[in-house]
């Protein structure tokens, strides 16, 4: 066994590189090590999610996402600046489809301003200035601060400024336990004075292993995109829906890239294992069993509207169904430009067992042992920065 570590980080996408900085913000001796199964950094959804960084419109005013968003959106932007990352500053649009929306989009507005977000309601024709090719009904919101970055991008940077701050990472170390406070992994054992559970997909099974998130269990839903390759200039901004906010889910809607690229989707498909990427990639026939049986529950009992939900959401592997619900949000687009798939990624969201709801704020659970980030869904990516420090600052430094 190595000498003792300050802290352990068992992940390293966004929320674990995010609190080592922080970490190291306020302790540069702390020593720090950041363990992951993958044999790198943001191997899954930090890697995989769409880039873009939220203005901070969606979220009710008492969350932690309406605390952190506006200002994770700045904190970001401004990393990408400093480490020479690429932002896309394209904006948003968020249209309506019927009068019932537009009072919808007045909520979300509502929120927005609450929130501290840039956000104003605009008129059909405003709406086309900005993007010619949008369909709205009568107005839109629009969101400037809305952008898109690479993920794996800031994430690589972090990596190497962490690594220079003298953060110690060991890759394809597999957590397999804990006996107080050493760790057991794949790669041997690591005396922690505090573990940070950032583990994403298996962040609830860790944490129970210590005693906490017992209340939750994580459902996975696959997201993908459809790639439009016929050029870059069809759309010039994002364009969603007004989504159903019931549900975390977005809807179906157009994303520019970091680098200008176009694609729509994502789909919130319910997986049948953790890590169900593709065909039988990564199966693991317990947790096939485990969530099926929770799905098919929920499927039954039509909890949170999830029989209709994942109903829905199975038709989005129909490309031309998929391309269908896009189209309504623009003037004109080429289904046949749509040719590839982006890699797909997985949410891991947290279900409250005993209501039987999707948990739609982040939730953390500690001691002075162990901390636990259990659900880091959207849009924890453009919250990292202000996130990683509510956490060090109520969980970790106070503890």
């Amino acid at each position: 066994m190595s000498r003792p570590y300050d802290y352990l980080i068992i992940g390293s996408g966004i929320m674990g590189l995010a609190i080592a900085r922080e970490v190291k913000h306020k302790s540069p001796d702390a020593r720090v090590l950041i363990i992951d199964k993958e044999p790198a950094e943001a191997a899954h959804a930090s890697g995989r999610n769409s880039g873009v960084l939220h203005a901070g419109f969606y979220y009710t005013a008492d969350s932690l996402k309406a605390r952190f968003t506006v200002t994770g959106n700045r904190l970001m932007k401004q990393y990408c600046q400093e480490n020479n990352i690429p932002v896309n500053a394209c904006g948003k649009l968020v249209v309506a489809q019927n009068e019932k929306e537009l009072e919808q989009l007045c909520e979300l507005e509502r929120r927005g301003k609450r929130n501290g977000a840039r956000v104003e309601i605009i008129d059909e024709a405003g709406a086309l200035q900005i993007e010619p090719n949008v369909r709205t009904f009568k107005k839109a919101l629009y969101s400037p601060t809305t952008a898109s970055v690479d993920p794996k991008r800031v994430c690589s940077a972090l990596r190497k400024d962490l690594t220079a701050q003298g953060v110690e990472f060991s890759f394809g170390t597999k957590y397999l336990g804990h006996s107080e406070n050493v760790v057991r992994t794949t790669a041997g054992e690591f005396d922690a004075g505090k573990v940070i559970n950032c583990a994403g997909l298996y962040a609830d099974k860790i944490a129970k292993d210590f005693g906490f998130g017992k209340a939750y269990t994580i459902i996975p839903f696959k997201g993908i995109y459809l790639k439009y390759t016929k050029n870059k200039t069809d759309v010039k901004t994002n364009i969603y829906p007004v989504p159903n906010l019931k549900n975390p889910f977005l809807g179906v809607h157009f994303t520019k890239t970091a680098a200008g690229e176009i694609k729509i989707g994502p789909t919130a498909i319910p997986a049948l294992w953790r890590e169900n990427y593709e065909r039988l990639a990564n199966f693991s026939f317990e947790e096939f069993v485990e969530i099926c049986a929770r799905e098919a529950q929920l499927f039954a009992a039509n909890s949170f509207g999830f029989r209709d939900l994942a109903l829905e959401e199975i038709r989005k592997y129909n490309k031309r169904y998929m391309v269908g619900l896009a189209s309504h949000l623009v003037c004109h687009i080429d289904p046949a430009g749509f040719t590839d798939h982006t890699a797909p990624g997985i949410r891991a969201q947290l279900l409250d067992l005993k209501r039987r709801q999707l948990v739609q704020d982040f939730v953390v659970e500690g001691d002075r042992h162990s901390v636990h980030v259990l659900n880091a869904v959207s849009p924890a990516f453009t919250c990292a920065f202000p996130f990683a420090l509510y956490v060090v600052d109520k969980y970790m430094l106070a503890a």
